[in-house]
C-alpha cells in the first residue's frame, strides 16, 4: 500500500490535472439505514450512561459496515475524495456523549474504513486513484462569541483547550492513514486558527506533514461567517498555513454560493474547494434539489473556472456525486501560481 507521502504526491499531481471530486453528505446516507440505539452502542457502549443514538461518529466503532457502505456508494459515483465520519470526533464535542476517553479509536477506525475503501477502489481503477480526507468539524463551542448575550467577555472554550481537541483529533487521524486534514465548515476564524496550529503539532508528533484543506461557511444573505468576516478576509486570516485549498461548504446551495466563491477565488494563491447544500432547506429541514437540478446549478464554477475540488454536503447523495462526478469531465480546475505544491516543495504552477 502507498504511503502517505506517496499518496500526497498522487492527489498533487492529480489537483494539476483535473477537478477533483470530493463525495457527499454522510448524514444523509446514514439517515436512510434507519439505524437504532442498539446499532449505536454495540457491545462496547452497551452500558455506557448516556443516550447515543445519533452519534454518528461512533459508527466507526459499532458499525463500520455501513460507513464501508458509503464510501464504496460514494467512490462509485465517481468521486476522488472520501471524508472520514469524524466532524464531531473532539473531546470537546463528543462530551454531550460522556465519550471523550473514546476520541482516538472514533478517528483512528474512521480513518480505518475510509482508507480501506479508498485502497480498494485505487487497485480496482487504479488510473483513478482514491484518497481520504480526515474530517475536522468546528466544535460546537466558538472561540471568538459569548454564548451568554447577558455577558459578552464569556467564552465557552479557550483557544488552548481547542487546540489539544485538534491535536488530539488530528493525531489520531493521522495514524489512521489520511491523506489530508480537512478542517471544514468554519463559521468561527479563531477556531480555525487553532486547528491550524493544532495540525502543526500533530505533524510533528508523528512526523507526518500532510496537505490541508479549510472550508468556511457563509450562514446568510450577508455573505459573512458568523464570527463577521467576508470571503475575503477570511482567506487573510487563513493566507499565513500553507494550504492545500480553502473553499465554502454547507449553509448554502450552489446558486447562493457563487458570489462569495468569486471573491474568495479572485484572492487566493491556493486552491479552490466547494461542497454546498442541495440547495435550501424546506420548512421541514429537508433538501429537495436534485442530483441533475444541482449540477445544472454548479455549471456556473465551472464555466468561470471557480474551482480546483467540488462535491456535497448536507442533502447530498452517492446520485448527486455522479451528477457533479459527470459535469466535471474533461473541465480545467482553477489555475493558480502557488496551488498544490507539496509542503514541503516549491511551489509550481498548474500544468495547462
Amino acid at each position: 500500500m502507498a504511503t502517505n507521502f506517496d499518496m500526497r504526491q498522487d492527489i498533487t499531481q492529480a489537483a494539476r490535472n483535473r477537478i477533483l471530486v470530493l463525495d457527499g453528505a454522510m448524514g444523509t446516507m446514514i439517515q436512510r439505514y434507519g439505524l437504532e440505539e442498539a446499532d449505536f452502542r454495540g457491545d462496547r457502549f452497551a452500558g455506557h450512561g448516556h443516550p447515543l443514538k445519533g452519534n454518528n461518529d461512533l459508527l466507526a466503532l459499532t458499525r463500520p459496515d455501513v460507513l464501508r457502505e458509503i464510501h464504496d456508494a460514494y467512490f462509485a459515483a465517481g468521486a476522488d475524495i472520501a471524508e472520514t465520519n469524524t466532524f464531531s470526533s473532539t473531546t470537546i464535542a463528543q462530551a454531550d456523549y460522556g465519550l471523550e476517553a473514546a476520541v482516538y479509536d472514533l478517528n483512528f477506525a474512521s480513518a480505518q474504513v475510509a482508507r480501506q475503501s479508498a485502497d480498494a477502489w485505487t487497485a480496482k481503477e487504479p488510473d483513478k486513484p482514491r484518497f481520504v480526507a480526515g474530517s475536522v468539524g468546528p466544535t460546537n463551542r466558538t472561540a471568538s462569541m459569548s454564548p451568554d448575550v447577558n455577558d459578552p467577555g464569556y467564552r465557552a472554550v479557550t483557544f488552548d483547550q481547542l487546540v489539544t481537541a485538534y491535536r488530539q483529533q488530528m493525531v489520531a487521524l493521522i495514524a489512521g492513514g489520511v491523506d489530508v486534514l480537512l478542517i471544514e465548515t468554519v463559521f468561527d476564524t479563531l477556531n480555525a486558527k487553532a486547528a491550524l496550529f493544532a495540525a502543526e503539532e500533530a505533524f510533528d508528533a508523528t512526523e507526518n506533514r500532510l496537505p490541508i484543506m479549510v472550508s468556511g461557511t457563509i450562514t446568510d444573505a450577508s455573505g459573512r461567517t458568523l464570527s463577521g468576516q467576508t470571503a475575503e478576509a477570511f482567506w487573510v486570516s487563513m493566507s499565513h498555513a500553507p494550504l492545500f485549498s480553502i473553499g465554502l461548504n454547507c449553509a448554502l446551495g450552489a446558486t447562493q454560493l457563487i458570489p462569495h466563491l468569486e471573491a474568495l477565488s479572485a484572492v487566493a494563491s491556493c486552491g479552490i474547494s466547494a461542497h454546498p447544500n442541495a440547495g435550501l432547506p424546506n420548512e421541514m429541514g429537508e433538501y429537495d434539489q436534485g442530483p441533475e437540478d444541482m449540477a445544472q446549478q454548479l455549471k456556473p464554477f465551472l464555466d468561470k473556472g471557480l474551482v480546483n475540488v467540488l462535491g456535497g454536503c448536507c442533502g447530498t447523495t452517492p446520485d448527486h456525486i455522479r451528477a457533479i462526478a459527470d459535469s466535471v469531465k474533461n473541465r480545467a480546475p482553477r489555475r493558480t501560481d502557488s496551488a498544490y505544491a507539496a509542503p514541503d516543495s516549491p511551489a509550481e504552477s498548474p500544468a495547462a
